[in-house]
């Protein structure tokens, strides 16, 4: 009985406690949260939506305003955004169409798209949106996109159209030359329609209650609209002069948190435009190559690396670099050390490597790997043309390094100047002071490398030149050879010799017996 009791004190409780709960949250007034979307659409715009917009649903947000003044952007993050931003459903979504300090109010291609993926739009006087068909960016300035990208982001615009509430005509008219659409009033209501959607509706028998006013959109024209056309036509929910007047149609009592891209956004971004990725990359490869040149490891192989890893790491910020390419770039690396310092000469490993190191390079820069729309080709024909152009760059500099890198004073400690005069056997033979010590000496003497001063022939070395052998061992330039029956210590004329290669004794210097290739 005692604790039926307490069972009945406890639902009281609760009941007394829930309108004071209530009544107190109301007091706290609405949370509404401002995520600004201004400049170049990117990837790094993207991650700094998703992140504030998680942040503030997190914190109880009930309405979040998007403030767009863009010119547009890439067609993947633009899609990006429309997808998380339709996928919000514990908030209310609106779109604020406003001019900016550094622009003068625009939502033109990503940003009208961007536009209609929110519940709401509110526009102040002076701005437009509009023209939001795809286009291609190449060496010749910017072409239309091919059907399949238009139809793909055609289909995108009309089910946000939908979803939201939006004339679907308009968003279709933004998007596609071909679409023809007209003003028309149907029961005392301005509509804009398509064409097709204006002869299908007057044959199906509603001509009689359906005027045309006038073609808005011509075929061949991509729709712009004003702010008061768009109020018009009811694309808008209101015009509104500032931000006070906006806050004001949500209610009285209103929460504003404002959210601002940070330096580390603003860091990413830089990082990872096109530009400075390439700069990265020419800079990482020249680095490596003169941590080869130098002796042990030092600063070029450690900047070298972190060039890599900021090329990584910043893409790795966005979402755009999983196991495929750090196992792609690693494999690479592996291929081409193997080349270097294993495997004679250049091939086939070598250019293996490399060419696994540039797709892990292109892969890091996009988030699909194998393109389904002609956009996606274009991200990956730039991402491509991006990493050629810095090998290609790369290999200029490093020529040029090769070069005149000895008469660089910067790059004394970096690079081997000194030249070898001559080897524990004996002065090089072809050096100025050798051949001259040959010319005032008798045929058959050697040069003793300690004493300096011809001594007796040695009749056993001496013997073996012009006769013929095979390599026992690869001579870098010294090794082994099979000479007469006989292993003898050898030396390579200027020249790089494998294993099992025949061989002939050109000279003896000293206790040095110097063979070239057959």
């Amino acid at each position: 009985m005692s604790s039926l009791r307490k069972i009945y004190r406890v639902a009281i409780l609760i009941c007394l406690l829930f309108p004071i709960l209530a009544i107190a949250q109301s007091a706290e007034g609405t949370s509404v949260w401002l995520i600004p979307i201004r400049g170049e659409i990117a990837p790094s715009t993207t991650v700094f939506i998703r992140r504030e917009a998680r942040k503030a649903l997190a914190q109880g947000a009930q309405y979040l305003i998007f403030e767009i003044d863009t010119f547009g952007g890439r067609v993947d993050a633009t899609l990006q955004i429309t997808s998380f931003i339709t996928s919000i459903t514990n908030a209310r979504t609106i779109a604020w169409i406003t001019p900016s300090e550094t622009s003068v109010g625009v939502s033109w291609s990503a940003g009208a798209i961007i536009a209609f993926s929110c519940q709401d739009i509110y526009m102040a006087p002076g701005t437009s949106v509009g023209a939001a068909a795809p286009v291609l960016a190449g060496p010749e300035g910017t072409t239309a996109a091919g059907e399949k990208t238009v139809a793909a982001v055609r289909s995108q615009m009309a089910a946000l159209a939908e979803r939201n509430g939006h004339p679907v005509g308009i968003g279709l008219a933004m998007v596609d030359f071909d679409i023809e659409l007209w003003e028309v009033i149907i029961s005392g209501e301005t509509k804009a329609v398509t064409s097709d959607e204006l002869l299908r509706m007057e044959r199906d028998g509603g001509a009689a209650g359906i005027q045309r006013v006038g073609i808005i959109s011509e075929r061949g024209k991509l729709l712009s609209l004003t702010a008061g056309e768009a109020l018009h036509l009811g694309l808008i929910t209101d015009l509104l002069d500032d931000r006070e007047s906006l806050l004001a149609t949500i209610g009285d009592g209103v929460l504003l948190t404002e959210s601002s891209p940070s330096a580390a956004d603003a860091f990413v971004s830089f990082l990872t435009s096109g530009m400075v990725q390439g700069i990265l990359i020419l800079l990482g490869l020249v680095l490596i190559f003169l941590e080869l040149q130098s002796p042990g490891f030092g600063i070029p192989g450690v900047a070298g690396i972190m060039a890599f890893l900021l090329v990584f790491g910043s893409s790795a910020l966005l979402g755009r670099v999983d196991s495929l390419e750090i196992i792609l770039f690693l494999l690479g690396l592996g291929l081409l050390a193997v080349e270097i310092f294993v495997l004679p000469g250049f091939g086939v490993v070598g250019i293996s490597g490399i060419l696994l190191i540039g797709v892990s390079l292109v892969l890091s820069m996009q988030d699909f790997v194998l393109p389904r729309f002609d956009w996606e080709w274009q991200v990956l024909g730039r991402n491509a043309l991006v990493v050629f152009m810095s090998f290609i760059a790369s290999v200029v500099g490093i020529v040029i390094i090769a070069l005149a890198g000895p008469k660089i004073r910067m790059f004394d400690r970096l690079m081997l100047k000194a030249a070898i005069t001559g080897t524990a056997g004996g002065p090089d033979p072809d050096s100025p002071a050798m051949k001259a010590y040959e010319a005032s000496h008798p045929a058959g003497t050697t040069y003793s490398a300690q004493s300096g001063m011809a001594s007796e022939d040695e009749e056993v070395f001496l013997a073996l030149v012009g006769k013929f052998g095979v390599t026992d061992s690869v001579l870098r330039p010294s090794g082994r050879a099979l000479i007469d029956g006989k292993i003898y210590t050898v030396e390579a004329d200027g020249e790089f010799v494998e294993e099992g290669k025949d061989i002939t004794v050109t000279r003896v210097r000293g206790n040095r017996i110097i063979v070239r290739r057959v």
